[in-house]
């Protein structure tokens, strides 16, 4: 199983250590532009292998995509990050170019690779490797969901007091503050439901803390955050190398599911050795599905300063 993760920053060295921790790939190549960056991280991560116990091979390159050849899976990192009071509509200029670039590049040299794409706007740039590219639509991933339901449940365990193992939630939609939509309705505490603990206004607090968790951190960093976005890559890296059949929500093009076509927004999906192996279509009420169309419209407009 070999990865490549474009992008040596903050979110791809981040996502590189991770894999490389739970030992399930073979190899992981590194690849950035800037000159020995992307060697000299995966140096400084080889010299911690002895240290957290893993033999996954972790290896750097600058811009020679040919050491990326026989991917199974590369994930797309590289752009430029969010700064304090941006959006991540505003970055859609610059890292455009970038993403088409990186991903015409892997597929020349890995033809049967699954891409996960993590560069911001986020499902902005998910549709633009479908448009682009002729790869299958299970194939092409975007990372968003896993990151914003992995901040719902962190804030969900705050207003509980309760351990996070205790706590499950999703969050469907825009990778975007404006157009998430976290399922507070149907998030749980060992399968009671958290309406159960806590009132519809601390619950609806943690759903607009939730939305604004990347622009929180952010303003607290100064760029965007790492952490949590590697973790969350790599889970799904994880349950595609594993073929753990695992359920998370990802950006996907939609054809007729949820009412929604020609766009590429969070929904909940079985991550497999495919790439996407089911898009799971749950019961949502009136407001959910007013929330998530308006999601959609959101996402579409950003789609439209595309130059496709």
């Amino acid at each position: 199983m070999k990865v490549t993760v474009v992008g040596a920053g903050a979110v791809g060295a981040s996502c590189a250590e991770y894999i490389a921790i739970k030992n399930f790939a073979s190899e992981v190549v590194l690849l950035d532009i800037k000159e020995d960056y992307a060697e000299g991280k995966a140096m400084d991560l080889m010299q911690t292998a002895s240290l957290n116990g893993f033999d996954t091979k972790i290896t750097g390159s600058t811009n020679d995509y040919a050491k990326t050849a026989g991917s199974d899976i590369a994930v797309i990192t590289s752009g430029i990050p969010r700064k304090p009071g941006m959006t991540r509509e505003e970055l859609i200029g610059i890292n455009a170019g970038i993403v088409k670039e990186v991903s015409s590049n892997i597929i020349k040299h890995s033809p049967d690779v699954i891409i996960i794409v993590v560069s911001n706007p986020m499902d902005t740039m998910t549709y633009l490797v479908h448009k682009t590219t002729n790869l299958p639509k299970n194939r092409i991933i975007g990372m968003g969901g896993a990151l914003d339901s992995a901040r719902f449940k962190y804030r969900l365990a705050e207003a509980l007091e309760a351990p996070i193992s205790d706590v499950d939630g999703m969050v469907i939609g825009g990778h975007s503050d404006k157009g998430m939509v976290p399922l507070t309705r149907l998030a749980t505490r060992n399968s009671v439901l958290v309406s159960e603990f806590i009132s519809d206004e601390r619950l609806n607090q943690v759903a607009a803390d939730t939305k604004v968790g990347g622009a929180t951190l952010t303003k607290m960093l100064g760029t965007s955050a790492w952490y949590a976005p590697g973790a969350a890559v790599s889970g799904l890296v994880q349950a595609i190398a594993c073929d753990q059949k695992k359920m998370f929500p990802c950006s996907t093009l939609l054809e007729g599911e949820y009412g929604l076509n020609d766009l590429c927004i969070g929904t909940p999906v079985i991550l497999g050795r495919n790439g996407i192996e089911k898009i799971v279509e749950i019961e949502l009420d009136e407001n959910e599905k007013k929330q998530l169309h308006e999601s959609a419209e959101g996402v579409k407009k950003t789609n439209g300063l595309l130059d496709l």
